[in-house]
Order: C-alpha cells, then structure tokens, then sequence
C-alpha cells in the first residue's frame, strides 16, 4: 500500500529541501511528518511512540544545522523515524525493520545522515564528543556535533562519563535532552526526579524568563548584559531549586527547560546555540506519542504497538483457534514470581525493562523484592552481586545483547568471587526486526569461559521452568546462566510441576541407529530438530537428538556415548559459532581422543541483519530444513567412509 505524503514533505528529499520552506510552514511540515509515521508504521509496524515525540524537535534540527556537515547523532534510534524521512529514505520506510528493508535504527552504511549507528542506549554523547575532538584536530572549527538523548538514557554511566569528559574538553557540542519521562517503560531513579523538578518549578521557570528579559534590553548592565543574567540565573537556580544545576556543575550551559514541541521556538533557540562556544545542554519537555492520543496515555504500550487501526485505535492481533504456548518471557515472569513465593531470599532486578523481561509480574505483588535500576547493566549486575553477599539470591533478568554492557561486572563482580546470582538472558539468539544491535548472539560463547558459572538453556517451557526452580537451590549457589529467545515457546500447557535438573546432564529426545547422525542442540532451536529429524524418518533415516541443555557443564558421559555410538554429529545452536556450543563439543572430543566428523551449524562469523527469526534461521542454514539437509549431508560422508572401509 503506498503511503502519500502530505503536500510540503512530499517536496522533501533531503534537509536541504527543508530549510528553503519558511519559518512559519515548519508547523505544518511537522504535522504531515507526524501523520506519515502514524500511517506507515499502522499498517507496516514499528517503534511508534518515540518519534511521534521528537517530530518538532527533528523537524527543527534539520532546519537549523547544516547535516550531514555537522553531525547530529541519536541515542538508541527508536525515536529516529522523522529523521530517515527528511533524509532521503521516505520512499523506503514502509520497508523500515523487513527482511532486506531499512533498519529501524540509524546505520552509517544506510545514510551519510546517519552519523553513528546505534541500537544501544547511552552512546550518543560519547560518540558526539569523539566526533567533536576530531574535528578540532582538523581545524574544521565550523562544524556542529549534536547528540540528541533521552532521560532514560541519561541514567546510565556511560552518559555521566561523557558529560564528565566534554565538560573538561570544552569542545564545541549541543546535547539535546529529550526530556519525556519514559524510555519503553517509565523512568525511574533520582535523576528523573531531579528532571521533573527542574521541568515543573513554576517559580524558577517565571522568574528565569522575566530575568533574561529585562536584563537582556537594559543597555546599563554594560556591553554584555546577558552575561550578568547568567551569574544571576546560576545564584537563582541553587536558591529555588535548592540544588545546584547538575550539568552546569559538570561546565554545560544549560538551556531550559524548552518546549519540545514549538517547533518555530526550538529554530530560534537552535540559533543561538550555535553561535555560542564550548558544550552546552538543551532540556527539552516532550510527550512521547504525541499527536496520537492513545500513545500519549499508555505510552509503554504503544511503544512499538504492532499494526494498529489508526482511526479506532484498534490493536491487530491474531484470534487462535486453539490454545497457545506462552512467551518465553511470560514464563519466566509468572515461573519467577512462584518461586519467589516459596522462598523468601529471590529478589528480582532488571535494567529498564520490567514489560519486556515479565518482571513487572513480581513488581507487582512482591514491588518491595523487585527492582528496576534503570538503563544500567553494569550496575544491575553488580546490585545484584550485593544483594547476593548477604543471602539473596538475585534473578538478574538482561537482555542478551544487553548483558554484552555488563560483562565486567559479570566476571570481576560475581563469578571471582563465586556468588549466587542468576543470570535470565531474554532475547538470546536472533532477536528479529531489532537486528544486529539487539540480536543475542555472543552469550554462550563469552559466558562459557568465566570460570563458576553455569551456563544453559532450556529447549522449551517446562524446561526453563525447571532450570530457573535449579538455580535457585542451595546446593547450586554458583553464578547460573539462563538464555532463552524472544517469543512463544511449543507448550500451550506450560505450568507444568518444578523439577530438579542435575547440573551438566542433557537429555535424550531420540536415540537414532547406530552408526549414523546424531544431532546435538542446546535451547529452543532444538525444536527445529524435532522437525528436521520427523522429515528425514519418512526418508529411511534414523537420526539420533539429544538436547545437551548445559553448554558448561557439557554432559560428558552422554557426549562419550554419542561419540561411541554414531559415526557423525550435527551441533546446533542459535548463537556464533565461534567460541558457542559447537565449540565446546569439538575441544571436548578433541581432549578424549574422540575423531569423528562434526559439523557445526549456527549464527556465522558476519553481522546478520534484521528479519524474522525464522527468516534468519533459513539464511544462516539452521531452521528445519538446514538441519536436514546438514545431516543428510554428513549420512552421505559416513556411507562414503563405510563404501571405503568395504573396499579396502
């Protein structure tokens, strides 16, 4: 379906096309920007919530600095949709987040506007200050670097650590705070409250503008009498506010806080900005979802809604004709909050995303043993290894791609000193549409050679259900690795009876004919087996499967008596090869003497981009059908070694 545009961004191709429009028609250009992402992304999905927020806010940016000249870098990129449209990509977006389409984050090899690539939270100002550095060393002392970042994202160290270094530097550089009180859940934490008392001190507000005002016309004050309104503004904001501004403490003129949304207002202020030297922070209030009434009152929900009637506001969801299995997220939050009925030291933690992990399920009824830290892995990794010293044991729930921001704190802050903090790594594996900034492809590999942790993965349901009920035990009190992928698992009736798992031991799905295939899996992706290994039976052969369930421990009588009974193996797994699962199967035959072919399916060694899983299983060779033909492949290998043993 082809999406028009409204008359003035139908004109727009790149900023350059924007800037030749009138002050007065940015109004309108932002309210056609805003009804073409709401058409598009109702009927092709997306991010939704975030860039209806920033449309004013883009619209003046582009107007203002001369892109791609002068860099403008986005933090996270949920919020960069107005963005690829008056850049050139507005023909394309309908492909946004499509297997071969356009990423729905900003990429550098998708656009010479996309300054940096991101995907991450909490990049933007460290990257702007790199930026800014290098052109000073350039000599190009024209050029504006611009990181535009949200509250949420501010709350993470490596914003502070930004801040600390530009304040020092004294580079030429804008930092856009949008500030909107949400990242995909609400904010949490101090410096939100710190915000919302900057944003909502009538007082400081009333009189900074009346200050800047007076000051500004009376010629008596001198040549430079807005120089005196900043002294008193400073004296002004510790006095009302009764703390002293935390950026400007860090040397950020700090600006605002301004209306996000007044988009001729934002032009003027940009303006200014750019004339005046050194770092600077503009505040900016937002409403996330704004234009759209419904997003702006759940704003959580209509972060990325799917495709949705734009008119009644009606969510598209499919009606099952039968039952369904859950999401394995749901699981671990329903499975969570009964474990922590029947013991009294589980506590919960996650960095940010208390919807999308299911935590918020214990949040609610135990809100006093449930913690969201905000945008902080590191952080939630090592409150975790705090509450574990004193007998807690912590489900520390991160994203895999995630838990990449944490794993310092994971080796130096848990596994040295051996304590009891469990790991859920949702999203392992292919994450989809996110792509390559969120897929989780790495956990196996870089968490298998920490030493005292154990690392698995549940095949289904009742299997996570059941490695989450082992973690928590006594006798297991050691760092424990959870992965499990985004979406539904295979079992509509998942609430199946805890079950103890004894650490390092697999189990076996199908014990095929001896001296043949046998396939190896770890995780859901076995369930793929299932299917590979149901075609080939009705081909004559009799494949052997076992899921392997620990990638650390591996079960090594079960992999010695698959070495000793078939005469080829498959591994699979959905994460790199390099260092995963596969890998640890082939040094353990190596150091046992054990020579037989192996052949090692898995995400290889280049960025895959987005798409659906199952889209990106077929393209990397492991979904049903890579699996089979992988086998019948090796069959054909060890028939051709049997030919050859016959004849010699």
């Amino acid at each position: 379906m082809i999406i028009e545009p409204g008359p003035l961004l139908a004109a727009i191709s790149s900023p350059d096309d924007l800037k030749k429009l009138a002050p007065e028609q940015l109004v309108q250009v932002s309210t056609e920007l805003r009804e073409f992402i709401i058409d598009t992304v109702s009927i092709y999905g997306g991010h939704f919530g975030a860039s209806l927020g920033v449309v004013e806010l883009t619209v003046a940016l582009h107007y203002v600095f001369n892109t791609p000249y002068d860099q403008l870098v986005w933090d996270v990129g949920h919020q960069a949709y107005g963005h690829k449209i008056l850049t050139g990509r507005r023909d394309r977006f309908p492909t946004n987040r499509r297997y071969g389409g356009m990423s729905g984050f900003p990429k550098m090899t998708e656009s010479k506007y996309d300054a940096f690539g991101v995907g991450h939270s909490s990049t933007s100002i460290g990257a702007a200050l790199g930026m800014a550095v290098a052109s000073d060393y350039k000599k190009e002392f024209d050029r504006q670097h611009i990181a535009v970042i949200g509250d949420g994202s501010m709350t993470a160290g490596m914003s502070f650590e930004a801040l600390n270094q530009a304040g020092a530097m004294r580079n030429n550089m804008i930092v856009v705070l949008n500030d909107n009180c949400m990242s995909i859940d609400p904010n949490v934490g101090a410096l939100k409250e710190y915000l919302t008392d900057i944003t909502t001190s009538r007082t400081y507000n009333k009189v900074r503008d009346e200050l800047w005002n007076v000051l500004g016309k009376l010629s008596k004050f001198g040549p430079n009498p807005q120089q005196i309104a900043r002294k008193v503004e400073a004296a002004m904001k510790a006095t009302l506010l009764k703390q002293s501004n935390l950026f400007e403490a860090l040397n950020f003129r700090y600006f605002g806080p301004v209306d996000g949304h007044d988009v001729q207002h934002l032009v003027e202020v940009l303006n200014d900005l750019k004339s005046i030297p050194g770092p600077k922070l503009l505040h900016c209030v937002t409403v996330k979802g704004k234009g759209y009434a419904l997003a702006e009152k759940d704003q959580t929900l209509w972060h990325a809604p799917g495709l949705f009637d734009k008119i009644t506001g009606e969510i598209f969801t499919k009606v099952p004709d039968k039952p369904q299995p859950p999401k394995y997220q749901d699981v671990f939050g329903h499975t969570l909050l009964e474990l922590a009925q029947a013991n009294d030291k589980i506590m919960g933690v996650t960095p940010a995303m208390p919807s999308g992990s299911s935590l918020n399920i214990m949040m609610a009824a135990m809100p006093e043993r449930a913690f969201d830290v905000g945008i902080a892995e590191q952080h939630a990794v090592t409150f975790s290894a705090g509450l574990a010293t004193q007998g807690m044991v912590p489900f520390c729930n991160i994203y895999s791609s995630f838990m990449q921001r944490g794993y310092d704190q994971v080796v130096h802050d848990v596994a040295l000193q051996n304590l009891h903090v469990v790991f859920c790594l949702d999203r392992a594996g292919f994450a989809g549409a996110d792509g390559p900034t969120h897929h989780g492809c790495y956990d196996l590999a870089y968490m298998r050679c920490i030493p005292n942790i154990v690392v698995s993965a549940p095949m289904n349901e009742q299997e996570l259900r059941n490695l989450m009920y082992t973690a928590q035990l006594p006798e297991n009190a050691r760092p424990f690795s959870i992965r499990y992928p985004r979406g539904e698992g295979v079992m509509p009736e998942w609430r199946t009876p805890l079950q103890r798992v004894a650490i390092g031991t697999g189990r076996v799905i199908h014990e095929g004919e001896a001296g043949g295939v046998a396939v190896l899996t770890i995780g859901h992706i076995g369930n793929y087996a299932v299917k590979a290994a149901a075609a080939l039976a009705t081909e004559g052969l009799d494949v052997g499967h076992y899921d392997m369930r620990f990638c650390k421990p591996l079960d090594e009588e079960m992999l010695l008596g698959v070495a000793r009974r078939y005469r080829a193996i498959v591994t699979v797994e959905d994460g790199c090869l390099q260092g995963g699962f596969g890998s640890a199967v082939l040094e353990f035959l190596a150091d046992h003497g054990q020579h037989l072919p192996v052949r090692r399916l898995g995400i290889p060694d280049r960025v895959v981009e987005h798409g659906s899983q199952d889209q990106l299983y077929k393209e990397c060779g492991f979904d049903a059908d890579g699996i089979a033909q992988a086998v019948r492949e090796m069959g054909a290998k060890v028939a051709e070694a049997k030919r050859e043993t016959v004849l010699r």
